[in-house]
């Protein structure tokens, strides 16, 4: 399939081979001009042409790169221009009056090939101002003959304003080409934050809660050892099944099939609390939720039943589920035995909060006197949720 980089550098090639080929009229139309009148000495005039058109397509070559900023500005190149210009011009000045308008035709052929080289890299301004002051020096003469060649002459204008117009309408469309691209690879950077981001938050959820879990368990197995009790055995077979239920959620981590069912997550909760010793009651029903709300909230469950275990000398605990009238889900998690003077905030809530705002949602978690800890978060109706892929 191709890339990116390689479809822009495609478009970049074929709108620069557009201009290029333009610049294949310049002898063409020097000799054309000049033929009748000055026979083989025309050569000469069709010489510089031709060298003045194969270095202004290099000019508007850099100035294309100049403007992309790949490249400095073509100083040396843009004189070389210039002086090819005046000499293409001074060559066919013998042959001006046997053929009246060949003067302002050749002076006209040079500024729209000279401006529309430079256009890429100078304001609308400057290149609208060279443009006119430059037909004044083609279309003078004729006009100072006759007053009534003003209008004829108005042509001549009118070639030169095409020429630069097409020339800075390509200088944009490559700007356009390049900025998508540049777009398409930041695009596909974040996604790459994004799924990192994703991998480090839910790696996070399983082992902070497991590695927990299996602390607790290994400390009662512990004391229950010292004592010659025989729940040990059942307490360490207990932190074997949770080692291995917490290396099958690593591997969906890792797959990208993880997802959070609130059931499941209350009911886990309830049994992890319970084997620390904390009652937890839970209030409110869990059915008749979306999908999308069901895990969100699931993962809030998760992460504040961690909180709880981690940061918190609990004795019992609350959850509370709510429907509002409008459709909005809120889930209220509160325990007692909050450590610290100040609401603590790890990566584990800042992680939820990263979740639950991706859905439209918000998570509030704060301290209520005198030792308690409080854990809110808010969704809206379920079918307003975004879609969003499950990590």
């Amino acid at each position: 399939m191709m890339s990116s980089r390689s479809r822009a550098s495609r478009v970049d090639w074929y709108l620069r081979g557009s201009m290029f080929v333009l610049y294949l009229a310049v002898p063409l139309a020097i000799g054309g001009s000049l033929g009748s009148a000055l026979g083989p000495v025309a050569l000469i005039g069709v010489g510089f042409g031709t060298a003045q058109a194969i270095a202004a397509a290099l000019l508007l070559n850099a100035a294309l790169e100049y403007r992309l900023g790949r490249g400095a500005r073509p100083t040396r190149l843009l004189v070389t221009v210039v002086v090819l210009s005046v000499l293409t011009v001074g060559a066919g000045w013998p042959g001006y009056d046997e053929v009246e308008p060949a003067f302002a035709f050749i002076v006209t052929v040079m500024l729209t090939s000279l401006l529309s080289a430079v256009a890429p890299m100078v304001s609308t301004t400057a290149v609208t101002s060279l443009s006119f002051a430059g037909w004044l020096v083609a279309a003078a003469p004729a006009i100072w003959r006759d007053g009534d060649e003003f209008f004829p002459q108005l042509g001549l204008l009118i070639v030169i304003g095409v020429g630069v117009s097409t020339s800075r309408t390509t200088a944009w469309m490559l700007d356009l080409v390049w900025q998508l691209d540049d777009a398409q690879n930041v695009r596909a950077d974040l996604a790459v934050a994004e799924e990192r981001l994703r991998f480090a938050r839910d790696l996070h959820d399983v082992a902070g809660r497991a590695l927990s879990v299996v602390a607790l368990k290994a400390e009662l197995a512990a004391k229950l050892g010292s004592r010659g009790r025989p729940e040990a055995v059942d307490e360490m077979l207990e932190v074997r099944r949770i080692a291995q239920e917490s290396m099958a959620e690593l591997r969906a981590v890792v797959s990208g099939l993880r997802t959070a069912q609130l059931g499941e997550e209350l009911a886990g909760a309830r049994s992890l609390l319970a084997a620390a010793g904390i009652t937890c009651r839970v209030i409110g029903e869990a059915g008749g939720l979306g999908p999308r709300t069901e895990t969100a909230l699931g993962w809030a469950v998760r992460e504040a039943t961690t909180n709880v275990l981690r940061h918190s000398e609990a004795r019992e605990c609350t959850i509370e589920l709510d429907r509002a009238a409008d459709g909005t889900v809120s889930l209220i998690m509160r325990n007692d035995g909050a450590t610290g003077g100040r609401a603590r905030h790890g990566n584990g809530l800042t992680g939820l909060t990263e979740r639950i705002t991706a859905v439209g949602g918000t998570v509030t978690a704060d301290r209520e006197p005198p030792d308690r800890f409080r854990v809110e978060v808010r969704l809206p109706a379920a079918a307003e949720l975004p879609e969003v892929a499950h990590p």
